[in-house]
């Protein structure tokens, strides 16, 4: 086990990798990060599996196998399986950990991120389809993707709730969240098996702001921003999940909804490679890393400055931002658009891989 890695999982982090592949399944490699390399689990999205099946020949047996059924119904097959797959391979840690760790998103198609009855829909379809305990539905924190938080938690199934930006939307997140465990217990469904993470994107933000700083001839504060934003998630999760409404959903079982830091691969090559994961460290939070993060962090990382206590660090980097004359409402607003339109065009990019290797099979 790498010493690195097990000290940052020893202050409390839980080390998920953001890739997944077949090759990557059939090889052993996501086996031996996970006993080497402290991996406790993986998440995925429209891009990561565009990038696996345009790169990788691991999925031509499969895809013939596919042939008779359409584009749409073959993409959610294939990855369905990938996570299915992974699920197995930590199946000791889901056990382990009592299904905190162990676990492996699969994304509801980006096309859906403005459409809840959709999104509600195919989160219970991919649920069906792994068919493992470990499996987490990622569904995305648009306006819109709110109630259908809510409402695929209150059908037992967990979640992980992905492009947040700012923290005025993961206030409401984390409130969808509460919605749907009070419906669940409504219900009658054991909130001891619902778990969430909320993934909190962290360098996007830095790339956004910084732009602007240049812009506004403050560059003395870039950098900073992704880190203080995350300091001032970590301090509402810490008053939300303090309180007295999930207080009394504890008491029946429930678990806090961990906030998980995405995007932590650094963008700019002037920053350190281990930036998003050195200074994001706190108990019971979860760093998803791509692979050379991940194995930066084992080479040379350090844990920084402890992120509990330090919510009103980061207020005060924020509001120094903004004096600068950066609209940071407005960079939370383009980060979520963008982020919608990059995974669609990565959902397109995919769509045509598979409808070709199906010899042109439309969507079905």
């Amino acid at each position: 086990m790498n010493d690195r890695l097990a000290a940052l999982a020893g202050a409390g982090v839980s080390i998920w990798l953001d890739d997944l592949s077949r090759s990557r399944l059939i090889s052993g490699n996501l086996a031996e990060l996970v006993a080497t390399k402290s991996v406790t689990g993986v998440t995925t999205n429209p891009t990561i599996f565009a990038a696996a099946l345009a790169q990788s020949g691991a999925y031509a047996d499969a895809v013939a196998d596919l042939a008779p059924v359409g584009v749409d119904d073959a993409i959610k097959l294939l990855t369905a399986a990938d996570v299915r797959d992974a699920c197995d391979v930590l199946a000791g840690v889901h056990t382990a950990t009592g299904g905190v760790d162990g676990r492996v998103s699969i994304e509801v198609a980006p096309t859906l991120a403005h459409d809840t009855r959709g999104t509600i829909a195919q989160a219970r379809e991919l649920h069906r389809l792994v068919d493992r305990d470990g499996v987490l539905i990622k569904i995305p924190a648009t306006p819109e993707g709110l109630p259908a938080i809510a409402e695929t938690l209150a059908a037992g199934i967990s979640v992980n709730v992905t492009l947040i930006f700012s923290v005025d939307r993961y206030r409401e997140v984390m409130d969808a969240y509460l919605t749907g465990l009070e419906m669940a217990d409504a219900a009658g469904i054991d909130l001891g098996g619902i778990h969430s993470v909320a993934s909190f994107f962290i360098s996007r933000v830095d790339v956004e702001v910084d732009q602007r700083l240049d812009a506004a001839g403050a560059a003395e504060l870039k950098g900073r921003a992704g880190i203080a934003n995350a300091q001032t998630a970590l301090g509402a999760y810490d008053e939300v999940f303090g309180g007295e409404r999930f207080a009394a959903l504890a008491a029946k079982g429930a678990h806090p909804q961990r906030p998980l830091w995405a995007s932590t691969g650094v963008k700019n090559p002037a920053y350190p490679d281990t930036l998003y994961v050195s200074e994001l460290v706190a108990p019971g939070v979860v760093n998803t890393m791509p692979e050379k993060t991940l194995v930066a962090y084992a080479d040379h990382g350090e844990i920084g400055t402890p992120m509990p206590g330090t919510a009103a660090d980061g207020v005060r980097v924020l509001e120094s931002i903004a004096a600068a004359g950066v609209d940071l409402a407005d960079v939370f607003a383009v980060l979520e658009r963008e982020g919608v339109d990059k995974f669609a065009a990565s959902w397109t990019e995919l769509t045509e891989t598979v409808a070709a290797a199906l010899g042109g099979r439309g969507a079905g």
